[in-house]
């Protein structure tokens, strides 16, 4: 898709690393001027170093203060805001009963999965409906779509991210701003290190496509919901996981 997004001024967050960082570099590759931001300083000042074009802000989502000065300064560095990818997230209660949660690992994951990417399209949309294109993508996860076991806290957000993603779609389309969502599988990133070999063996099995997936498989999608093809596509949920659960 390249040249797909030309000049389209794009955000977005938990950029530093893994699925982030790979929709930065397609973004750009794109066409697209890009600000992303993290809680990851040195990793996004070494990424936006490597990629033109991409613009690193410090981001907390845990801090409304954080998210309303990374828009600020996004918006002031690329002229404008195109497109939001709310794609930081955080695990946290991964291998872990329900039972065995604390309330505040439940807490943190909520603040900054759930919290984090309403305070961030709310704070994204003057910007985004000022553009006239404004289009948002949510990045979920297919573990909310089949109820994957010892990892509820972050199951839960995301299946409130998808329940969010049709709700601000019906919200924000007076604005004529889209919002959708992806559902990503099981992808091999820095983030994912940790989950036992077999998770991964499961996913392996149970694709349709039986092969790993990795972060290129999931940028196509986005960058489709980001372009003028979808314009009339919105509060969608997209699963992007070679077929392992099928809508």
């Amino acid at each position: 898709m390249r040249d797909a997004l030309q000049d389209r001024r794009v955000l977005v967050t938990g950029g530093a690393r893994g699925l982030g960082a790979a929709f930065v570099t397609a973004l750009v590759e794109s066409g697209a001027r890009v600000a992303f931001g993290d809680v990851l300083h040195e990793e996004g000042e070494a990424l936006a170093r490597d990629v033109p074009n991409a613009h690193f802000f410090p981001l907390d989502l845990n801090d409304p203060r954080s998210i309303a000065e990374f828009v600020e300064q996004s918006a002031k560095a690329l002229g404008g805001i195109d497109g939001l990818i709310n794609n930081a997230a955080i695990t946290n209660s991964g291998g872990k009963f329900a039972a065995e949660l604390t309330p505040q690992t439940w807490d943190a994951v909520m603040n900054v999965n759930v919290r984090g990417t309403w305070l961030m399209s709310v704070a994204c949309l003057p910007h985004l409906k000022e553009s006239g294109r404004g289009a948002i993508v949510n990045i979920a996860s297919d573990t909310a779509m089949w109820g994957a076991p010892k990892l509820l806290a972050y199951v839960a957000s995301k299946g409130a991210v998808i329940a969010m993603t049709r709700s601000l779609a019906r919200e924000f389309g007076a604005s004529d701003v889209t919002v959708n969502a992806i559902a990503p599988g099981l992808t091999e990133v820095e983030a994912t290190a940790y989950v036992p070999a077999e998770r991964h063996e499961y996913y392996l099995k149970g694709r349709a496509l039986t092969r790993a997936q990795v972060p290129g498989d999931v940028n196509g999608p986005v960058l489709f919901l980001l372009s003028d093809a979808a314009r009339f596509v919105t509060g969608q949920l997209l699963p992007v996981n070679g077929g392992f659960v099928m809508n």
